[in-house]
C-alpha cells in the first residue's frame, strides 16, 4: 500500500529579500520538511519535495505534474507572510487535490485571533475579554492589566515583554507600535496571570478527536519584574534568558480532575473552529482556579524538537504514526468526496412546466431513498 502511494511535501520557502525584518521562526519550515520527508521515506513511501517560491503558477503546475495521492501540507503562507496559510489551503481544495492539516476554513478563523475568540465565546467557551482596537484614539473599558498583540500574526510576532501594560500610557504605546508595524488592529485582552498550558489535539477521520498529554510553560525561573508570558523571545531567540526561563514540560503535573478538565476544554475549543487533523489550544489557569482559552493553533509546528512532537512522544505514538494517521484521514476524505460527486442531478428536460419539475424531483428522490442513495 505504501509504495503505491505517492507523497508531495509542500512547504514554503523563506525569502530574505522580501523581508525589513527576520524572524527566526520562518527558516525553520524548510528544515521541519526535510523531517518531514525523512520520516515518510524511512517508512516506505515514494515522497516529492514541492516548495512554494515566488511563482506560485509552477506551484501549481507542479502539484498538478507531480501526481500527488496525497499531499502533506507544510505551508505556512506566501512571500514571507502568514495571512495567506488559509489561501494555499483554498487552493489545494480548488485543485481537488487531497491533503492533511486543517481546511482553508478553519485556517482563516484562526489566524485572526478576535474572530476566533468571538467564536468560542458564542460556543460558550471562556476566553479572556478583548477588544479589537483600529485607532489610536479608541478608548479602551477594559480593566488592567492589559495584554496587547496583533490580531493576525503567529508565532508571538509582536508579543515582547512590554506587551503586558498597567496603564493607559503604555497602553496607548503599545497599540500605536502594532499599527503602525504590523499594519493590523491591535487586539487588547485581560492579562491572566497564572499557569499556562497547551494540548496538542489528534483527530481520527470518523473516530473523533483525541488531547494528547498536556504540557506547561514553566514559569518559576523569569524575573520577578517580567511578566510570565510566552513571548517572541521565550520562544525563539535561543541566546534571550527568557527562552531559557521558560522550558516546556510535557506531561503537566497534574491532578487527573484537571488534565480531563483541561483536555475537555481543548476538544471543545478545536470543535467549536472546525478544526480536523491537528491543532493546538492554548490556554491559562487563573490564580483564582478559572481556566480561559487563549488560542487556538491549527497546523502547528510539527517539527522533532516542537511541542506537538513532544506530546506524541509522550503519549508513546511514533512520529511516523503520527503521519500514517494523516495519510488515511486525507484519503478518507478524498473517498467521502468522490462519493459524493457520484450522486448527480438527473437529467429532466427544461422545457416542463416548473410543477412538472418539481414532482419528478420529488418522485426521483423518493425512489432513490428506496434504492439505497444514488439516483
Amino acid at each position: 500500500m505504501k509504495k503505491e502511494l505517492h507523497l508531495g511535501i509542500a512547504y514554503n520557502v523563506y525569502l530574505p529579500e522580501l523581508d525589513l525584518e527576520f524572524h527566526p521562526c520562518d527558516e525553520l519550515v524548510e528544515a521541519m520538511a526535510q523531517e518531514v520527508y525523512a520520516a515518510l521515506s524511512s517508512a516506505g513511501y515514494a515522497v516529492t519535495m514541492i516548495p512554494l517560491e515566488k511563482n506560485l503558477f509552477d506551484f501549481c503546475l507542479r502539484l498538478k505534474e507531480e501526481k500527488i495521492d496525497v499531499l502533506i501540507n507544510l505551508c505556512e503562507g506566501y512571500l514571507n507572510q502568514s495571512k495567506f496559510e488559509a489561501n494555499l489551503a483554498a487552493l489545494f481544495e480548488l485543485m481537488g487535490l487531497a491533503f492533511t492539516g486543517n481546511d482553508s476554513r478553519a485556517l482563516a478563523i484562526c489566524q485572526d485571533k478576535f474572530r476566533t475568540k468571538a467564536i468560542l465565546k458564542a460556543s460558550g467557551l471562556p476566553t479572556p475579554k478583548g477588544e479589537l482596537i483600529f485607532s489610536s484614539f479608541q478608548e479602551v473599558s477594559l480593566s488592567y492589566p492589559l495584554i496587547v498583540k496583533p490580531t493576525c500574526e503567529d508565532a508571538s510576532i509582536g508579543i515582547s515583554i512590554d506587551s503586558v501594560v498597567y496603564d493607559k500610557e503604555s497602553l496607548q504605546i503599545k497599540i500605536n507600535q502594532i499599527l503602525k508595524k504590523y499594519r493590523q488592529p491591535a487586539l487588547v485582552e485581560e492579562y491572566i496571570d497564572g499557569r499556562e498550558f497547551n494540548v496538542a489535539l489528534l483527530a481520527k477521520e470518523g473516530q473523533g478527536v483525541k488531547a494528547l498529554p498536556i504540557s506547561e510553560i514553566d514559569f518559576s525561573s523569569v524575573p520577578e519584574n517580567m511578566p510570565r508570558i510566552c513571548s517572541y523571545e521565550a520562544k525563539w531567540d535561543e541566546n534571550h534568558e527568557l527562552y531559557r526561563a521558560t522550558p516546556p514540560i510535557c506531561p503537566a503535573r497534574l491532578s487527573w480532575r484537571w488534565q480531563r478538565q483541561i483536555q475537555a476544554l481543548a476538544i471543545a475549543a478545536f470543535r467549536a473552529v472546525g478544526c480536523r487533523d491537528y491543532a493546538r489550544v492554548d490556554m491559562r489557569l487563573s490564580s483564582s482556579g478559572k481556566l480561559y482559552i487563549l488560542e487556538v493553533n491549527p497546523n502547528p509546528d510539527i517539527s522533532l524538537n516542537a511541542g506537538y512532537a513532544r506530546a506524541l512522544k509522550a503519549a508513546g505514538l511514533p512520529y511516523s504514526e503520527f503521519w500514517e494517521i494523516m495519510i488515511t484521514n486525507a484519503l478518507e476524505r478524498k473517498r467521502k468526496l468522490e462519493r459524493k460527486r457520484e450522486i448527480h442531478w438527473p437529467q429532466i428536460p427544461f422545457d416542463s412546466s416548473s410543477e412538472q419539475f418539481l414532482f419528478s424531483l420529488v418522485e426521483r428522490a423518493a425512489r432513490s431513498r428506496r434504492k439505497g442513495g444514488r439516483w
